[in-house]
């Protein structure tokens, strides 16, 4: 397995121009016959918002509701931001050898590239998303603290869980066709069991509930994400759960680059 992951690894590394610039193809194709192009990266998520916002902010809660002293609006980007990388992301991903492996099987090309061009097609989106919303943090008031330096490491853990899933997912999508229709299903019912829409140390939620809510990877990136915006917690504040994270996350790399180098070479046999 160790192995996999090596061969897996180095094809990443060695053909990081490659991923780069075809990223940056997937980007123009994606929109380039639409009228807005690639405004629509940006149009897309913005109209999401609006409509979270008005039915769980203006309408649930009552528009004028907080959670502490920050409007809602503000804690509701934390989480929707990060989700509209990753569901996408996790998404693509997994279908993307299936879409292109007809292409490049008669090309001297590593498949595994397939995953990361995609994730790495999505990332602009999310950069200036998060860019966007620093400035908007700040005109609300909320100061940039110490706390902010673990971004890079909650993102870090982002990259990395994406990458380890679309790789696993990838392999099982080509395996079996119905795996992607369950997983576009899945990820909508994730999007409501991740701390997203919700406040995850409120009242309402028991804390049992809340633990087993935290089996699922996302939780630890989004609250994460949120309590380094607002400087409530550093990661190492809770060493069992990020244990628990990167072990879950290493096993799923490992088990995907397994399976992924095992069937590579027949991938245009299940088609």
């Amino acid at each position: 397995m160790f192995n996999a992951v090596k061969t897996i690894i180095m094809e990443q590394i060695q053909n990081k121009r490659l991923i780069y610039r075809m990223s940056r193809f997937e980007v123009r194709a994606d929109y380039q016959s639409h009228y807005l192009g690639t405004l629509w990266q940006f149009l897309t998520p913005i109209i999401q918002i609006v409509i979270y916002w008005i039915v769980f902010g203006v309408g649930l809660r009552g528009g004028g509701s907080s959670i502490g002293e920050l409007p809602y609006i503000i804690w509701l980007l934390m989480g929707l931001i990060p989700w509209f990388f990753i569901s996408p992301s996790m998404i693509q991903g997994s279908n993307s050898i299936h879409q292109k492996v007809s292409l490049v099987s008669k090309m001297n090309f590593p498949v595994s590239l397939l995953p990361t061009i995609k994730i790495l097609s999505n990332s602009v989106q999310f950069i200036v998303l998060m860019l966007i919303f620093v400035v908007v943090l700040i005109i609300n008031g909320v100061g940039i603290s110490l706390f902010w330096i673990q971004l890079f490491y909650y993102f870090f853990c982002m990259f990395m869980f994406i990458f380890a899933f679309s790789l696993f997912s990838s392999t099982i999508s080509m395996l079996i066709r119905d795996y992607q229709t369950f997983l576009s299903s899945t990820m909508r019912m994730l999007l409501y069991l991740s701390p997203i829409l919700w406040d995850p140390t409120g009242d309402r939620v028991p804390p049992l509930l809340t633990n087993l809510l935290q089996l699922n990877p996302l939780y630890y990136i989004i609250d994460g994400i949120r309590n380094s915006f607002l400087g409530t917690a550093w990661f190492f504040d809770d060493l069992v759960y990020t244990s628990y994270f990167w072990v879950f996350t290493i096993t799923l790399l490992l088990i995907g680059a397994k399976l992924h180098i095992h069937f590579r070479e027949d991938f245009v046999d299940y088609l």
